[in-house]
């Protein structure tokens, strides 16, 4: 069994460390979960993980980190701090001085302001975390990749990862073509950045409870032509696939979805990837 790197991963304790979502209706997620559940719902092969924060408040951050110390399967930490705070930049600078942060996710998708990621305000913390060698970790939907496009354009030599795949409309895409072939045109659109790369991660989760699987099928695809298997990495969005399948589910319809690829190919989106873009040490 070929080794696997999980490029996407929540940690999470149900009233601590900043705990705000997921709330109680989400019945299959709202309890605690421990890197000790990622290893049980993987099983073999799975060499180690990426820790991403799921609340956007300084107390998750430092708890993952503390975990990531002393947890081996944790091999970097993507965690939050406020990009736009007056003292950011600082802020950056001393997040960056722990091994094992990798980088931030300001999570945009709940943010009023679509182009908050491009106002004045935040552009001294993307320029200290260009500087510091993090990674960006883009939480967004279609709309909101215009202004990536901005920030990748600016910030040249900043590693920017797209998760989720920009979570494409793959839930109306009989209903509302249209919104398909935005999320198509913008993903084009993205992918000719080279500092940008994306997250084959989360598109169950964009699927309704009825929907085959299947139907996520010509999102890959496409990914696969615009980006191409050096630019692509697998993510379990581990507990959160819980809400439409599981980490096994996942995996293997994704190994199916990229069989016509090489050897080498694949196994650059299931490990080589994620370790050169977040930079892992230790991975042999």
């Amino acid at each position: 069994m070929s080794p696997v790197i999980d490029a996407h991963f929540h940690l999470w304790q149900v009233g601590r460390h900043g705990f705000e979502w997921p709330t109680p209706d989400l019945t299959a997620i709202y309890r605690d979960f421990a890197a000790s559940d990622l290893r049980a719902a993987a099983g073999d092969g799975l060499h180690g993980a990426v820790a991403v924060q799921s609340q956007p408040l300084d107390a998750d951050t430092q708890w993952l980190l503390s975990l990531a110390e002393t947890d081996p399967l944790i091999l970097g930490v993507v965690g939050w701090t406020d990009l736009s705070a007056p003292d950011a930049a600082t802020r950056v600078a001393e997040l960056a001085r722990h091994p094992k942060l990798k980088g931030l996710r300001p999570m945009l998708q709940g943010l009023p302001d679509d182009n908050w990621i491009v106002r004045p305000d935040v552009a001294p913390a993307l320029s200290a975390m260009q500087a510091a060698g993090l990674v960006f970790d883009a939480l967004v939907f279609t709309r909101h990749l215009p202004a990536i496009e901005t920030v990748a354009q600016r910030y040249p030599d900043l590693r920017i990862v797209i998760d989720h795949a920009a979570k494409p409309p793959i839930a109306t895409t009989e209903a509302q073509p249209e919104a398909t072939r935005g999320w198509t045109e913008a993903m084009t659109a993205i992918a000719r950045h080279p500092n940008v790369v994306c997250k084959l991660s989360g598109l169950f989760t964009e699927m309704r409870p009825d929907q085959p699987f299947d139907e996520a099928a010509p999102y890959v695809a496409h990914l696969l032509t615009v980006f191409g298997p050096q630019r692509l990495l697998f993510g379990s969005d581990w507990p959160v696939v819980r809400l439409n399948g599981d980490w096994q589910k996942w995996k293997h319809w994704l190994e199916d979805q990229l069989n016509p690829l090489t050897s080498p190919e694949r196994q650059a989106i299931f490990f080589t990837n994620a370790k050169r873009i977040y930079d892992l040490q230790g991975v042999p």
